[in-house]
């Protein structure tokens, strides 16, 4: 899909939301019924199209250094009337209109999540978290995504407060939601539940999830080959009821598991009578080890077929999962998630959502433009970082779509594989107002 035609699909997907104005304000017949410069349509279009800088810059540059622009105060009484679902809204309208979500072809997802810290608010009790040990109270969010690896996009989100997150409520929700007809979704060790693989199953989809190898895991209780490397066809048969009959039948690990009502798992009754009969819920996969270098194993679970996914290619699929680590880096640093407009938990699910909206846009334009290949020690790929911002004034109206791929194209970075680093764990910190890009 051409430039052109992306921004004409994003702006018609902002333009349908906007003819809904009562269904995403907050005072219904009341908001935006008088007719101003800074419209619904307007307020959520320049949110999309903010950077990193200062509100009062943000809008210099959105409206052109008109005399007439309006003021900061006037934006954020804008804003505060909309709902973070009208952001919500174009983000999915706009990401179901980029793939046929009714194509039978197999779309690879990965899931994961991602904290982001905001001001510090001890009112909101779904995300502060008090300082111990001496350490600063603090606010967090906790991004939930699914990111197609193939097109490199985001194709639904849900944001929790810290407090509650629930990155296995998340998956199950996203996938339950969706119209995509067939998916495989790769996940690592924290998704780990007979829940979401059950919530895959009946959705008719796939999945590729890392284990653990302690007790803690599904791994656990299992009988499996006491060796390095293995692939083990299981068919598990859960069920809630411990009646003798059923206790027998518990000895036999890989066909039958019992499921406390302490564990959540949507496809059993949470009570059962000793009148009623026994219910099972069957649950098929595959348990796979294999190696990643030497003297270092993972554990799988999936539901792939062995015919045509062999452990060597699942080792491969369980590899592309690191697709959504980078673009959460990607959506942080180059896109700007890290550096909101407002300290309300409202504003910011707003802005999370824009961001999204905007990583997908640029992603799309940059996946499509050519890139010259030359005899060269490495593949190229365009540079994020500046497709991002040209994508941003393409948006804004301030560049013309051959000068975007023109400039994409001359700013390219190596691919280098195999490339490996030490992870770093720093310490989340809120990107206060004081210090903003000029």
């Amino acid at each position: 899909m051409k430039p052109k035609q992306l921004k004409k699909l994003l702006l018609s997907e902002i333009k349908l939301v906007s003819e809904n104005v009562n269904e995403y304000c907050f005072s219904e017949g009341k908001d935006f019924t008088r007719k101003r410069k800074l419209s619904f349509e307007t307020v959520i279009k320049t949110l999309i199209g903010m950077e990193s800088k200062s509100l009062s810059n943000e809008l210099i540059t959105a409206f052109d250094t008109e005399p007439e622009m309006p003021s900061t105060s006037a934006f954020v009484q804008q804003r505060y009337k909309i709902k973070p679902e009208a952001f919500k809204a174009v983000f999915d309208g706009f990401t179901s209109r980029l793939i046929n979500n009714a194509s039978t072809v197999l779309r690879i997802f990965a899931v994961d999540g991602s904290d982001v810290q905001i001001a510090t608010n001890p009112d909101d009790a779904t995300s502060y978290f008090p300082g111990t040990n001496g350490q600063k109270s603090y606010n967090l969010l906790h991004l939930n995504a699914l990111y197609d690896l193939n097109n490199h996009i985001y194709t639904d989100a849900i944001i929790q407060g810290g407090m509650d997150r629930n990155e296995h409520i998340a998956l199950q929700e996203m996938v339950d939601s969706s119209d995509i007809l067939k998916a495989l979704v790769i996940a690592d060790r924290g998704y780990e539940s007979f829940n979401s693989m059950a919530h895959i199953q009946e959705k008719g989809w796939f999945f590729l999830i890392r284990v653990k190898d302690g007790i803690n895991g599904i791994k656990n209780g299992l009988d499996l080959p006491a060796t390095d490397c293995f692939d083990t066809d299981i068919c598990l048969k859960l069920t809630r009821k411990q009646t003798n009959e059923v206790k027998e039948l518990l000895k036999d690990k890989n066909h039958y598991r019992f499921i406390s009502a302490t564990q959540p798992f949507d496809y059993l009754p949470l009570k059962n009578k000793k009148s009623n009969p026994t219910v099972f819920y069957e649950l098929k996969f595959r348990i796979v080890r294999f190696p990643i270098s030497e003297g270092v194993y993972e554990t799988i679970v999936t539901n792939l077929d062995r015919t045509n996914y062999s452990s060597d290619e699942l080792k491969k699929l369980y590899a592309a999962r690191w697709g959504i680590e980078t673009s959460f880096r990607d959506l942080k640093y180059t896109i700007g998630l890290l550096n909101f407009h407002s300290k309300k938990a409202m504003c910011i699910h707003q802005e999370i959502y824009a961001h999204l909206i905007m990583y997908n846009f640029a992603e799309m334009i940059t996946s499509h433009v050519v890139i010259e290949k030359k005899q060269r020690k490495y593949t190229y790929k365009a540079n994020f970082s500046v497709a991002a911002h040209m994508c941003r004034l393409f948006y804004q109206g301030k560049t013309t779509s051959p000068n975007l791929e023109t400039i994409i194209a001359r700013n390219i970075i190596p691919i280098r594989p195999d490339r490996h680093r030490e992870r770093k764990l720093t310490a989340k910190v809120f990107h206060g107002f004081l210090y903003r890009v000029a």
